[in-house]
């Protein structure tokens, strides 16, 4: 079970891997209010699941969307999640823990290629896409109905981990609430060699988010975006290593893995 506290800190190894894109977004998609100017600047958004490697298992974040989706939102799609991540040898089937970072679309499609995996979720994300403003059109766009029907039945299968706040699953890998794109958006920490990586999901889609301090367009909460930021930076080793969840330039900022140039980095 998941310690809530540890003195040991080994340094464990974090890549992201990338199985789709959508090359024709826009900053004014993308950036809020005087910030998305011009807000009709062409702007690629690359999708990532990111795997945690320990001595003792993988661990993913996120588990990405499916080809279906892929061509009911009209995005370019390349592989799998789960294909995504045999190219760096993860079978899908042993990992033990996926942690998801919120409920959107594209980080909940493909549970079902973790067979037994436990899903670790926040109690108030699973609350709020149950809740009465579920339905609301500007937040029932970002879901599928059938995403959030299948993460209820894992939960009543006993499946879902739920957290409130701040947790640490493994020594040196803690999860951590910080809301703001959604109710219960949560970051991954991680100990490396190179420090405290920081797996911003859609916390920071873009390194310009957490970097200049600009909010992402889609939010639930403006002031907990802001101080989301303001959580990855005390968290993290270093402003480098904060990850975000979306920004084609992860590919080319941190270390490609042999042989997959273009679709696989080592960030630690």
């Amino acid at each position: 079970m998941p310690t809530s506290t540890s003195t040991a800190r080994p340094a464990h190894q974090v890549f992201g891997v990338k199985f789709a894109e959508h090359p024709k977004g826009t900053r004014g998609e993308y950036f809020h209010g005087s910030a998305a100017a011009p807000r009709d600047a062409v702007m690629p958004m690359d999708y990532f699941v990111w795997l945690i490697r320990t001595e003792a298992a993988d661990i993913v974040v996120d588990v990405g969307f499916t080809p279906e989706m892929a061509n009911r939102r009209l995005r370019t799609y390349f592989r799998r999640p789960s294909e995504a991540l045999a190219l760096l040898d993860v079978d899908c089937a042993t990992v033990p823990w996926v942690v998801l970072s919120h409920f959107h679309y594209d980080h909940v499609g493909e549970v079902a290629a973790f067979p037994n995996a436990r899903f670790v979720v926040q109690e108030r994300e699973m609350a709020f896409w149950t809740g009465r403003f579920a339905t609301r059109r500007e937040f029932h766009r970002l879901v599928e109905g059938e995403d959030i029907v299948r993460l209820v039945e894992l939960g009543l299968n006993g499946r879902l981990h739920y957290v409130d706040g701040e947790v640490e699953l493994v020594p040196g890998v803690g999860v951590h609430l910080v809301g703001g794109h959604t109710a219960g958006t949560q970051v991954v920490s991680v100990a490396t060699a190179r420090g405290t990586v920081v797996l911003a999901a859609d916390a920071s889609h873009f390194f310009g988010n957490v970097c200049d301090d600009v909010p992402f367009a889609v939010h639930t909460d403006l002031p907990d975006t802001y101080g989301a930021f303001d959580t990855m930076h005390r968290l993290a080793g270093a402003p480098e290593l904060i990850v975000p969840g979306h920004d084609p330039e992860v590919l080319t900022r941190f270390t490609p893995v042999d042989g997959l140039t273009g679709t696989a980095v080592r960030i630690a």
